[in-house]
């Protein structure tokens, strides 16, 4: 049984994905066409709220494709309430999870990953903190960013 119905969800569920993530790439390409690269510059106006509704509902809408449901309790904090929120254990994908449901914050990621097809585009969307491991300041450099961010006073999105 189990078997027989992993042969008949699996394909409409991998196609969803694929078009979820497609769909998000798509939307990301749109909202950084022609906006400075490398994070020195926060999203405004319809980038921003572009990047906020369309990615944090193609993210919820692909972790429920994949048999996710996650039940929210409470309010999350605004922007200015907390602009640097914790997640842990930060080791998997459950970080995704998180920034869907709290409206795509920027996060803190390898400066490797921006460069993966498709998903660095994304990634890069949502304006991480890049994070060089070859680099010798780089924790440094991070924590120095990361505050920045969180005394920008809205200006950037919050940080997880």
């Amino acid at each position: 049984q189990t078997v027989l119905q992993g042969i008949i969800l699996l394909p409409p569920r991998a196609i969803c994905i694929a078009s979820l993530v497609l769909l998000a790439w798509l939307f990301a390409s749109i909202a950084t066409f022609g906006h400075p690269a490398k994070g020195s510059v926060p999203l405004r106006g319809w980038r921003r709220r572009m990047i906020q509704t369309t990615l944090s509902c193609l993210t919820r809408t692909l972790f429920f494709v994949m048999g996710f449901q996650v039940k929210v309790k409470g309010k999350t904090a605004s922007l200015l309430e907390a602009p640097i929120i914790v997640a842990a254990p930060h080791s998997s994908f459950f970080d995704a999870i998180i920034s869907a449901l709290i409206g795509m914050p920027s996060v803190v990621s390898r400066a490797e990953n921006l460069s993966t097809p498709v998903f660095g585009t994304i990634l890069s969307s949502i304006q991480p903190v890049s994070v060089s491991r070859q680099d010798p300041d780089s924790r440094k450099n991070t924590a120095a960013e990361i505050t920045k961010r969180a005394l920008s006073r809205g200006q950037w999105p919050q940080v997880i």
